[in-house]
């Protein structure tokens, strides 16, 4: 897809629920309908989090009055998890007791805070710590799908955690000796167990992929659940999805 389509696709995942809807009637992937709303909402959030945080005093006097933290989160349009740390330190819970109580909302003695941040654990998909979770085994699993490619294949590489220290920036995978695929030489792989949206590309160019080029030369970047068409090129690096790595390194020789 385009970012046109994409973007009208993000547009309709408003809600946690419209995810499966979706999935049913259109007959689309769930975990990718899930990455793409994830993006929608970390974008939205992190652009109008000050313009909530603003108002953090009259929404602070909606729940005093007795809307639920659920409640005002789905009248904003704003992560639950984001919206009850800004009203909670506003009302003066320190920050590392909002977290600690978003881990364990059972373990908070107040009866009306324990019900409402129990539900606003299970609403947020994203910043709950499940939510968290899910993206970060992901993550892991990407990497470790890449790895097992490479050792199939007998590359031999060093990791992010083997580099560390070395170099200001490290790919996922720095090749020991780079290696030739599709007539171009290869010297570093980095993992991304999302969707490549122009937006994601342009700012993983920005932070990561063009550095690695500067410092290392020219390399792969794997998008696992696809990218747009129309996504920001950028010298010396290929964008590849899942099936790049159906074929053996022989094969593209």
């Amino acid at each position: 897809m385009n970012t046109q389509e994409y973007n009208q696709l993000a547009n309709k995942l408003c809600f946690p629920s419209d995810i499966g809807k979706m999935a049913r009637d259109q007959s689309l992937n769930r975990e990718l309908l899930l990455i793409i709303y994830t993006q929608r909402v970390t974008r939205d959030s992190t652009r109008r989090y000050y313009q909530v945080k603003n108002r953090a005093n009259q929404l602070l006097a909606q729940w005093k009055r007795g809307s639920t933290l659920v409640q005002l989160a789905r009248k904003e349009m704003f992560p639950p998890v984001l919206l009850s740390l800004i009203l909670m330190q506003q009302n003066g819970m320190p920050r590392k007791e909002f977290w600690n109580y978003i881990r364990n909302p059972k373990s908070i003695e107040d009866q009306r805070l324990n019900h409402e941040f129990t539900d606003v654990v299970r609403e947020d998909i994203i910043y709950s710590p499940a939510g968290m979770d899910v993206q970060y085994q992901r993550g892991k699993k990407g990497e470790a799908r890449l790895a097992e490619w490479l050792d199939r294949n007998c590359l031999e590489y060093r990791t992010e955690n083997d580099l560390k220290g070395e170099f200001q920036k490290t790919p996922d995978f720095l090749l020991n000796e780079p290696v030739t695929i599709d007539g171009q030489e290869i010297h570093w792989f980095e993992s991304k167990a999302n969707y490549g949206s122009a937006f994601e590309v342009k700012r993983n160019n920005k932070k990561q992929v063009k550095p690695y080029t500067e410092i290392f030369g020219p390399g792969i970047i794997v998008y696992w659940f696809g990218y747009v068409s129309d996504y920001e090129r950028l010298e010396n690096v290929r964008v590849v999805d899942a099936s790049f790595f159906n074929r053996s390194l022989e094969q593209m020789k």
